[in-house]
């Protein structure tokens, strides 16, 4: 496997963000807390580790534009940059502040609107899941393919429920019945990067979530994508990272994934 210069860097970057995020689950006690929003909290973990992964991004390419949750897009964003990096410094924060260990790093390049590299990283586990475009996906440095049920039926789905925004919780629990009813288990673990992450590696069959930020969308969509898989709005369209309605899934049970949903996009 050769790995591209650019996605070395952004492997460094994550390896770098982890190392930061390990040493504070040891007493994630200590940790200051703060809300965003409703149910939607922030840690002095994730402005640090997304500070170590703009650090090391920009010494190595310091004219490429950055659009990150915590600290948003840089400057140059809109000046027609070429090349941005689209990072969540942790996803699944709330699980990381109850030491509930399903929370990752993600970090994608996009190059003239098209996400040509990838890395979501679990610290916990040690996974480190990559892509470049055209060279297939990869699970320490192992190719991965989406799984191999055909029948959605016999399909293990991810999801995630609304948090921020509930509102919209009505017509999610409507779509949690429409799938449990047909697939052979929903699973919400509360990391959506990672959930597709675990999409490209069979792991689960499909995924669907609304709502969604570029930053939970944009790596794992490549692996998603790299590893066989198809990744869609609600009505199978491509114009997901920010419109933010996604399904993720291998080619058929993508298939029967939107036409189950298609009915709340």
């Amino acid at each position: 496997m050769i790995i591209p210069p650019m996605l070395n860097t952004a492997i460094k970057a994550a390896r770098r963000a982890a190392t930061i995020i390990n040493r504070a689950s040891f007493d994630v006690s200590l940790l200051k807390v703060s809300k965003k929003s409703h149910n939607d909290f922030v840690t002095e973990v994730d402005k640090a580790a997304e500070d170590a992964i703009i650090e090391v991004l920009k010494s190595a390419y310091p004219d490429h534009a950055i659009l990150a949750e915590e600290s948003g897009a840089s400057d140059n964003l809109h000046d027609e940059n070429e090349n941005v990096w689209i990072i969540d410094p942790l996803d699944g924060t709330t699980n990381f502040i109850h030491g509930f260990p399903q929370y990752c790093v993600s970090i994608a390049l996009q190059q003239r609107g098209i996400i040509t590299q990838a890395v979501v990283y679990d610290p916990t586990r040690n996974d480190l899941f990559t892509a470049s475009k055209g060279a297939g996906a990869y699970l320490n440095e192992k190719r991965i393919r989406v799984g191999k049920r055909d029948k959605i039926a016999d399909a293990l789905i991810g999801t995630g429920f609304p948090f921020r925004d509930l509102d919209g919780l009505n017509e999610y629990v409507k779509m949690f019945k429409v799938m449990t009813e047909h697939s052979a288990g929903l699973r919400r673990p509360g990391a959506a990067a990672l959930d597709l992450a675990y999409v490209a590696a069979g792991r689960l069959d499909g995924f669907f979530e609304k709502g969604l930020k570029p930053w939970d969308i944009a790596a794992g969509s490549l692996l998603v994508t790299e590893a066989g898989g198809i990744v869609g709005t609600f009505k199978g369209d491509s114009d997901y990272l920010y419109k933010g309605d996604v399904i993720a899934a291998s080619p058929k049970i993508f298939a029967q994934q939107v036409n189950l949903l298609s009915e709340f996009a």
